[in-house]
Order: C-alpha cells, then sequence, then structure tokens
C-alpha cells in the first residue's frame, strides 16, 4: 500500500538561509513610530545584537532603501549589564541571549523597545525610572570615605549564600515591563527595587538604614502595590527570588508599621 509523507517545513530553523528582522523605529521621543524591515542572511550562533550590528553597518531595508543606522543600548553581550533588554517577538527579553534561530517565527524576529520606558530613539529606552527608585528606597551601604573605617563587619558563609542571588540583579528593568502594576496610575517601584531593599536591609551595615527603607515602601508606590501577578520571577533573565523577595519586605514592613504605632 502506498504511503504519503508531509513536506517539509522550509520555514523551520534548520531550513532557514535568510531571516526577515522587523525592527520598530523612531527617530525621537515625540516623533511617530514606524516599522522597518531588512533580510539578513541566517548564521550560526547569530543573536539579535550581530543582527543589529549587521543592519547598523549596513542599513538597507528589505526593500532596497537606504535608511539610517539603527540605535540600541548594549555593552557586555553576555547577559550581565542588562542594557540590550526590548521586546522580541512581543516578549521581553535580552537582546544579547536571544539565538535567532531560536526566537524566529516562521522566519521573522519583531524587535521593539520595553513599552513601559520612554524611548530615546528606536530601541533605545531611558530607565532612569529605576535608578530614581533605587534611590528612592537608599538601595545602598552607606559609608564615611573620609577616613579608613578598617575592616567591615564579618558576614558567614550562609549568609553570603543567601544574599548571593538578590546580588545579581542587572537592572534590567524586564521585571517592570512585565509586571501589570507597574504603571503612571500606581507609581509602582517595581521588584527590582524592592528585591535590592531587602538585599541591604539584611547586610550588617546596610542595616542602619532598615527602617527608612521600610517607611518609603509604604507610601504611594510602594509595597502595598504589588498584586502578586509572578510575572517577574518568570521573566527575570537573572532567576533571582523576586516574589519571596518581594514577600519578605511585605511581612518586614507590616512589623514595622505596628512597631510604629506603639513607638509614636
Amino acid at each position: 500500500m502506498a504511503t504519503t509523507t508531509a513536506p517539509l517545513d522550509t520555514r523551520s530553523p534548520a531550513k532557514l538561509k535568510t531571516v526577515r528582522i522587523e525592527i520598530k523605529r523612531q527617530a525621537s521621543p515625540d516623533a511617530e513610530p514606524r516599522w522597518e524591515k531588512f533580510d539578513l542572511p541566517l548564521r550560526t550562533g547569530m543573536n539579535a545584537i550581530s543582527a543589529m550590528m549587521e543592519i547598523a553597518a549596513n542599513p538597507v531595508t528589505a526593500d532596497g532603501r537606504e535608511t539610517t543606522p539603527i540605535a540600541y543600548d548594549a555593552n557586555c553581550l553576555e547577559e550581565v549589564c542588562g542594557s540590550c533588554a526590548m521586546r522580541i517577538n512581543g516578549k521581553a527579553r535580552m537582546a544579547c541571549s536571544a539565538l535567532i534561530d531560536k526566537v524566529q517565527e516562521n522566519g521573522v524576529v519583531r524587535l521593539e523597545p520595553l513599552s513601559k520606558m520612554p524611548v530615546v530613539r528606536d530601541l533605545s529606552v531611558d530607565r532612569s525610572v529605576l535608578f530614581e527608585n533605587l534611590k528612592r528606597v537608599k538601595a545602598w551601604v552607606p559609608l564615611d570615605g573620609s577616613y579608613d573605617l578598617g575592616s567591615g563587619p564579618r558576614i558567614t558563609p550562609q549568609q553570603q549564600e543567601e544574599a548571593y542571588p538578590l546580588s545579581r540583579c542587572i537592572s534590567c528593568t524586564i521585571c517592570m515591563e512585565v509586571c501589570p502594576q507597574f504603571n503612571e496610575e500606581t507609581g509602582f517601584v517595581g521588584a527590582a527595587t524592592i528585591a535590592q531593599a531587602k538585599l541591604f536591609n539584611e547586610h550588617p551595615t546596610g542595616r542602619v538604614l532598615k527602617e527608612e527603607r521600610l517607611h518609603a515602601l509604604m507610601g504611594d508606590g510602594g509595597i502595598q502595590e504589588c498584586g502578586y501577578a509572578q510575572n517577574c520571577v518568570n521573566a527575570c533573565p537573572k532567576m533571582l527570588p523576586l516574589t519571596k523577595a518581594i514577600s519578605d519586605v511585605s511581612r518586614d514592613v507590616m512589623i514595622q508599621a505596628v512597631k510604629d504605632v506603639f513607638t509614636r
């Protein structure tokens, strides 16, 4: 009996010869966004950054029209600096670790800037809101550098192991991009800021500002705005324990609020 076989999918990653990169472009913060398409030969190990580098070197669209080089943020190219976060085929992720043959859909990769950060130009956005929020909760270890303070307090290996995951935050703002509560209406500080507050609250030196950090997180845009959607922990490229950090800080905020009642 004769048998038939399904035709090969000529657009599968193994069969692709070229890939189409569609980029959402915007010449300035106030300009109207537009889409431009570029065709590139698909190479082994090609990621979104290397694709954009090729386009920037030869900015000619798929229909043969010369255009301006695309603007984007990138630095370390190894998922450490956090600067190349963008939306790739609708998903917020790091461009340096996005392999084209893995993220392409039917031979197409769509690149867009993060939607919750102001666009500077093309794929480059202004992430200053994160750093303003970090300043708001004093997410640092205070030191007086005017004289020799000697060695710092000892930290046990167990304390180091507990703190290390939160210290790996790369300030990419992906957790803020995917959070339904992070918007202009709530002013929510976001998971990254809360996680850093927890990190420094548990540090022997940073603990001196613990109450100030907790009070900052009691105000508008603080811990109470979190809806615990858990999008942040699922999207975090460094797999930080963000929801646990939020839970722990929420508990500490409640304890501090009770203390305030009896100490005022």
